[in-house]
C-alpha cells in the first residue's frame, strides 16, 4: 500500500514537473550510455562499434524515455498539459481574435454571476439562524367569503395564546408587531423602527447576541418592559460602537430604558428593527381575538415536519371556531417555513431573471462558436498535417476544446469582476426591497457557479467547431490550405446560420419580455391613482405615546401642527392621514345597517382611513355627494364617516347611503353617519385591479399616534420640507419627522419592482441584440472572405454591383427571419412567465410583438449591409488573379 501511494505521488510529481524529470532523466541515462561504451572500448571494441553496441544494449534512448515518462506519469494529463501551453501560445499570436472573445464571454458570464448572487443570496442560501429549517411562520387564514383573493392574515393575541398553550408539534412561539419610538437626550431626537416582541422570540431564532444578553423571561410583563436590545448597525451609527453601553440607560419616548444586548446585524430579524423591546401586554390586550396585528414564528420540536403541523395547527383552528364563533369562525392557519415566507413574492422575478441572463449567455456562446468555427477552419490544413501525421480525432478535439476552454476561463475571470460591480448597482437600487440584503456578495458558491459556467460555455461554445473540422478527409484540409477551395462548404454555411437564427431568437424572445414590461410601466403610470400628485409633499409624524397617551391628546398635536404649517408661505392647503394612497393601510370588517346582524368574524373587510378635514382638498379628490369633514366633527359630536365611491356601490346598490349607518366594530360598537361619497383611490397600488371599498373617519373622532401630513404647494414642494420641519419642532421641539418625499417620489417607489426588473430586463435584451448583430456581421463578413473569387467572377461575367448586393443581404436576412419566427413563439411562452409582472396589457400584446420584430429586423439589415456594401466592392481582377 505504501508504495503504491509512493507511485501515485511519483505520478503526480511528474504530471507537474515534466521537463525537469525529463532532463534529470536524460541526465542519467547518458551516465549509463558513457558507462556501456568505455566497458565496450576496455573490451577492444572501436569507439562507433563501443557506441553502437551500448545504444542496443539499452534498447533506443527515445524509446526509453518515453517507456519512462508513460510509468512515471499519467500521458493524459501530461498532453492536457501540453494542449493547454500550445492553446495560450496559439490565442496569444492573435489577440485581436482572444481579446473579443474573452470580451463576449464576460459580458455574458458577468451578467450571470451578477443575477445568480442576487439569487444564492435571497432564494438559495439559508437563513443565518440556527436551526433554521426548523424556524416557522404561522399566519392566520382569513374567511375566503369576506377576504377573496387574500390567502393570509395577521395573528390576534388571543389566538396567539392558544396556538402556543394547545400545541406539540412546536418547541417555541414568538409573536412581535412593529412600532415607531423616539430616540431623545443623545442629539438630534431620532424616530427608529422597534420591533416588539415576546420573550422567547431570540430562543426561537437561536440568536445569540454578540454583546449582552437578550429578553429572560417575564420580561415581557407590564412593568417589567423597559429593557432594550440593539441592532449592531445602530449601535455604530449612533452610538459608536460602545461596549460599555450595555448596562446603560437610553431614553425611548421619554422613558428610560436599559440596554441588555448588542444583535449582530447578519442575525437581525426583523431586518428593518433597529431595535427590540418586549411586547407588554395587559390582561386586556391578552383577550383582543378579533383584531389581527401580530405576526408569529416558531420553531418546530425535534421528530416534527410542516405537514404535522400544519394538521395540528387546523385541528386547534377549528376547536377556536367552536369555542368563539363570534371571531373565529371561517379563520384558520397557515404554517410554512421562514425562509419560503420571507422570499415568496420576489422568488419568481428573480427566477425570470436569472433565465433572462442566461438566454444572453447563450447568445454568447453561440456567437463564440461563430467566431471559433470561422478561425477553425482558416486552420485547416495545419489540423490535416496534424491529422495525417498520426493524431486521432479526439486528440485533435481534445487541443481545440482546450483552446476554447482557455477562452471561457479568461471570460470567467473578465465576468466575476465586472458581476462584483453588477452587484453593487443592484444592492444600491434595489437592496431595501429584498430580505437577507446585508448577505448579497460573490461568495464560494458564486465563485464555483462562475467557474463552472465559465468552463462549461467554452467547451460548449468550442464543440461545433471542433466536431466540423476533425469530421472532414485530410485531403480536403491539405487542398484547402493550398487554396484550392476557397468557397464555404454548404454543411458550414448551415451551421453557421443556425447558430445566428438562435441568437436572434433569444435576443427577440428578451426583447419581447422587455417590451412587455416597458409597456407595463406606462400603463401604470397612466393610471389615474384618484389623487392630483403634483406639488404635494408627504412625511410621516410618530407621536409616542408615553407623551401623548390620552387620544385627544394626540388630535390636538397633529391639529396644532397643521395650523402652523397652514400658515406657512406658499402652502395651499394641509392635512393629514393615516396611512398614504399605494401603501396599504388598515382593513376592519363592517357592519352596515338594515343587513343581516353577523358575528364580527362573519363581517365583510373594508378599507379604514383616519383623514383630518382640507384633505379631499389637499389631495383633489372629489367629492361626489354630500358633504366633506369639518372642525365640527369632534370627539364628542355625532360620529360620522365618509365613504368611497365602490363602498356606495357594493353595500347600498338601489339606494341612496347618505344618511344610513354602519359600525367598524374594532374602534366601538357606536354607530356611524355616512355624511360624503367621494371618489376612488388607489389604496394597495397602481396595480389594484378593482377599487378597494374605503371608509373615511375623522382623526378627531378616531386618533392616532401615527399620520402622515400631505400639503399642497405653490412651489417646488421639497424646498418646504426645512420650513414644515420647523413648524412641527414649534409644537414639539423632540419629535421627530419620517419618510419626507414628494408624492410623486412615493408613486415612483410604489413601481420600483416592475422598474427594476424592467430596466434589467431591458439591458439584458439590449447586450443580446448586441451580440446578435455582431453575429450576423461576423458570419458574413467571413461569408464574403471566403466567397471573394465566386463574386469576382460574377462580377467579371456582368454582375451589377445590385444584384452582388441583394444576394448578401439576402444571405444575411435568411437566418434573421428564421431566427425571428422562432423567438417569436418562444417569446409567447416566456409571456405566461411575466403575468404576474404585466399591467393593462396581455402577455401577447400585438404591438409589443410587431415592434420589437421591427427592430430585429432593422438591426439585422444595418448588421448585413457593411459586409454586402464590402462585397459589391471586390475587384473581379484581383479576385481571379488571387487564385
Amino acid at each position: 500500500m505504501t508504495g503504491r501511494v509512493r507511485a501515485w505521488f511519483a505520478r503526480i510529481a511528474g504530471a507537474i514537473r515534466p521537463t525537469r524529470l525529463d532532463r534529470d532523466f536524460s541526465e542519467e541515462l547518458q551516465s549509463h550510455l558513457q558507462l556501456h561504451v568505455d566497458d565496450n572500448v576496455r573490451a577492444g571494441m572501436s569507439p562507433e562499434a563501443a557506441r553502437r553496441q551500448a545504444w542496443i544494449a539499452l534498447g533506443g534512448i527515445e524509446r526509453t524515455k518515453e517507456s519512462y515518462r508513460d510509468r512515471r506519469g499519467w500521458p493524459s494529463i501530461e498532453s492536457m498539459i501540453r494542449d493547454a501551453r500550445h492553446g495560450v501560445r496559439i490565442l496569444a499570436k492573435s489577440p485581436g481574435f482572444s481579446l473579443a472573445a474573452i470580451a463576449i464571454l464576460g459580458l455574458g458570464i458577468g451578467a450571470n454571476t451578477a443575477i445568480f448572487s442576487l439569487v444564492n443570496a435571497v432564494v438559495i442560501r439559508p437563513l443565518p439562524f440556527r436551526d433554521a429549517s426548523r424556524i416557522m411562520r404561522v399566519w392566520h387564514t382569513p374567511p375566503s367569503e369576506l377576504f377573496s383573493g387574500r390567502r393570509i392574515f395577521a395573528v390576534s393575541p388571543a389566538n396567539y395564546l392558544d396556538w402556543r398553550d394547545g400545541n406539540h408539534v412546536f418547541e417555541r412561539m414568538a409573536i412581535y408587531r412593529f412600532r415607531r419610538v423616539t430616540l431623545t437626550g443623545r442629539g438630534e431626537p431620532e424616530a427608529l423602527i422597534t420591533a416588539a416582541v415576546s420573550a422567547d422570540f431570540f430562543q426561537v431564532l437561536g440568536v445569540h447576541p454578540s454583546l449582552g444578553r437578550v429578553f429572560a423571561r417575564g420580561e415581557d410583563e407590564p412593568g417589567r418592559a423597559n429593557v432594550v436590545i440593539l441592532s449592531e448597525k445602530m449601535w455604530r451609527s449612533r452610538f459608536g460602537a460602545d461596549p460599555g453601553l450595555v448596562g446603560q440607560t437610553i431614553s425611548l419616548d421619554r422613558e428610560p430604558h436599559t440596554v441588555v444586548g448588542i444583535v449582530p446585524e447578519r442575525l437581525g430579524f426583523p431586518q428593518v428593527a433597529q431595535l427590540w423591546v418586549p411586547l407588554a401586554w395587559t390582561p386586556k390586550d391578552r383577550e383582543v381575538r378579533g383584531n389581527h396585528n401580530y405576526l408569529v414564528i416558531a420553531k418546530l420540536a425535534a421528530g416534527a415536519d410542516v405537514p404535522r403541523a400544519q394538521a395540528e395547527m387546523t385541528t386547534i383552528s377549528k376547536r377556536l371556531e367552536q369555542q368563539y364563533p363570534a371571531d373565529d369562525k371561517g379563520w384558520g392557519a397557515f404554517v410554512l417555513p421562514l425562509h419560503d415566507d420571507l422570499v415568496g413574492d420576489v422568488r419568481r422575478p428573480l427566477l425570470v431573471l436569472l433565465g433572462a441572463v442566461a438566454f444572453v449567455l447563450l447568445i454568447a456562446c453561440a456567437n463564440l462558436a461563430n467566431l471559433l468555427l470561422a478561425r477553425t477552419l482558416a486552420r485547416a490544413r495545419e489540423i490535416a498535417v496534424r491529422s495525417a501525421l498520426g493524431a486521432s480525432r479526439t486528440r485533435v478535439i481534445q487541443q481545440l476544446l482546450l483552446e476554447s476552454a482557455l477562452l471561457g476561463a479568461c471570460g470567467g475571470a473578465i465576468g466575476l469582476i465586472a458581476a462584483k460591480f453588477g452587484v453593487a448597482a443592484i444592492v444600491h437600487s434595489i437592496g431595501q426591497r429584498l430580505p437577507k440584503i446585508g448577505d448579497i456578495d460573490v461568495d464560494l458558491r458564486v465563485l464555483a457557479f462562475t467557474c463552472v459556467i465559465a468552463i462549461v460555455t467554452g467547451l460548449l461554445a468550442g464543440i461545433v467547431p471542433a466536431w466540423r473540422i476533425t469530421k472532414g478527409d485530410v485531403n480536403d484540409g491539405l487542398k484547402q490550405g493550398q487554396g484550392r477551395g476557397g468557397s464555404s462548404e454548404t454543411g458550414e454555411r448551415r451551421v453557421r446560420n443556425a447558430l445566428v437564427a438562435g441568437e436572434v431568437a433569444l435576443a427577440l424572445t428578451l426583447l419581447v419580455g422587455a417590451g412587455l414590461l416597458i409597456r407595463t410601466l406606462g400603463q401604470l403610470r397612466a393610471v389615474d391613482s384618484g389623487i392630483d400628485s403634483r406639488n404635494l409633499l408627504t412625511m410621516t409624524v410618530v407621536v409616542p405615546e408615553t407623551r401623548y397617551s390620552k387620544p385627544e391628546q394626540q388630535a390636538r398635536f397633529f391639529d396644532q401642527a397643521l395650523q402652523r404649517i397652514r400658515a406657512l408661505p406658499a402652502v395651499e392647503s394641509a392635512a393629514a392621514i393615516d396611512s398614504l394612497p399605494l401603501r396599504g393601510g388598515s382593513t376592519q370588517p363592517v357592519a352596515i345597517e338594515g343587513h343581516p346582524v353577523v358575528p364580527l368574524s362573519e363581517q365583510p373587510e373594508v378599507a379604514v382611513r383616519e383623514i383630518t378635514p382640507a384633505y379631499l382638498r389637499a389631495v383633489r379628490m372629489r367629492l361626489i355627494a354630500g358633504r366633506d369633514f369639518t372642525d365640527a366633527d369632534a370627539a364628542d359630536r355625532p360620529l360620522v364617516v365618509l365613504i368611497s365611491t365602490s363602498m356606495a356601490r357594493r353595500f347600498w346598490t338601489d339606494e341612496n347611503p347618505i344618511g344610513r349607518h354602519l359600525t367598524l366594530g374594532l374602534m366601538s360598537d357606536a354607530t356611524r353617519q355616512v355624511v360624503g361619497i367621494v371618489s376612488d383611490v388607489k389604496l394597495l397600488g397602481l396595480d389594484e385591479r378593482d377599487p378597494v371599498p374605503a371608509v373615511y373617519v375623522p382623526v378627531a373622532q378616531a386618533p392616532s399616534v401615527a399620520e402622515s401630513i400631505v400639503l399642497r404647494t405653490a412651489v417646488q414642494p421639497d424646498t418646504l420640507a426645512p420650513s414644515v420641519i420647523n413648524a412641527i419642532f414649534q409644537v414639539d421641539p423632540e419629535q421627530p419627522v419620517l419618510d419626507i418625499a414628494t408624492m410623486d417620489e412615493v408613486i415612483g417607489t410604489s413601481l420600483s419592482q416592475q422598474r427594476f426588473a424592467m430596466t434589467l430586463l431591458t439591458a439584458f435584451a439590449a447586450i443580446a441584440l448586441l451580440l446578435a448583430a455582431v453575429g450576423i456581421y461576423a458570419v458574413l463578413s467571413y461569408t464574403v472572405r471566403q466567397r471573394v473569387r465566386e463574386i469576382g467572377l460574377r462580377m467579371a461575367l456582368g454582375a451589377p454591383a445590385a444584384s452582388v448586393l441583394q444576394m448578401i443581404l439576402v444571405e444575411g436576412m435568411a437566418p434573421t427571419l428564421v431566427g425571428l419566427a422562432i423567438g417569436i413563439v418562444s417569446a409567447i411562452a416566456l409571456g405566461r412567465l411575466l403575468t404576474t409582472l404585466i399591467f393593462g396589457i396581455t402577455a401577447r400584446d400585438p404591438s409589443t410583438f410587431a415592434g420589437v420584430s421591427a427592430i430585429v429586423v432593422a438591426v439585422g439589415l444595418v448588421a448585413s449591409l457593411m459586409p454586402a456594401y464590402r462585397a459589391t466592392r471586390v475587384d473581379p481582377l484581383e479576385a481571379l488573379r488571387s487564385e
